[in-house]
């Protein structure tokens, strides 16, 4: 787990999906067995809260899995969590994955429309919204201008294809 949290990329995507005190639960979580949040709180010292928002961000990354087991006397369950760390690189390739849909998605969405502003209160809108509006904003009625989005065109190619040498796609 050492290891792992050393690396910079792995602990800046850790950071943005459980946040400081998640990243402390990662460091305090026991190498070895299962444990209940209850128990991975009085051992760690953090919020059950916490440890409960941690393991179940963690889980539907796949990064943590737990065992339920049901007391017969009173019926309540308890869940027995363990980490799954060893899927930390598959899970930020597909995170990776998805955004570069998305960047893609949007960089079609970008050169498919051309685009109209207003220079009062910034509002952007396609041709086709523009035209229906009769080229004057819906918000605030001053007429609309023309909008060149190609510096927003170039810098998400860029990010594409940066993306894509990372992900071995180029």
């Amino acid at each position: 787990m050492e290891e792992l949290l050393s690396n910079p990329a792995i602990q800046a995507y850790l950071d943005r999906l459980i946040g400081e005190e998640g990243i402390s639960l990662l460091e305090k979580f026991p190498p070895e067995g299962e444990f209940s949040d209850e128990d991975l709180a009085s051992q760690t010292g953090i919020n059950l809260n916490s440890v409960r928002h941690t393991l179940y961000t963690l889980y539907e990354k796949r990064l943590a899995e737990y065992r339920r087991i049901k007391n017969n006397e009173t019926g309540w369950l308890t869940y027995l969590w363990h980490l799954r760390m060893d899927l930390i690189y598959e899970v930020i390739m597909e995170d990776m994955e998805n955004v570069l849909e998305k960047l893609e998605a949007r960089e079609r969405y970008e050169e498919e429309n051309d685009f109209y502003i207003c220079k009062e209160c910034s509002g952007i809108q396609t041709f086709v919204q523009a035209t229906d509006s009769n080229f004057q904003c819906p918000i605030c009625d001053q007429p609309l201008e023309h909008f060149d989005n190609q510096i927003l065109l170039r810098a998400l190619k860029k990010r594409i294809k940066d993306m894509k040498e990372s992900l071995g796609h180029a």
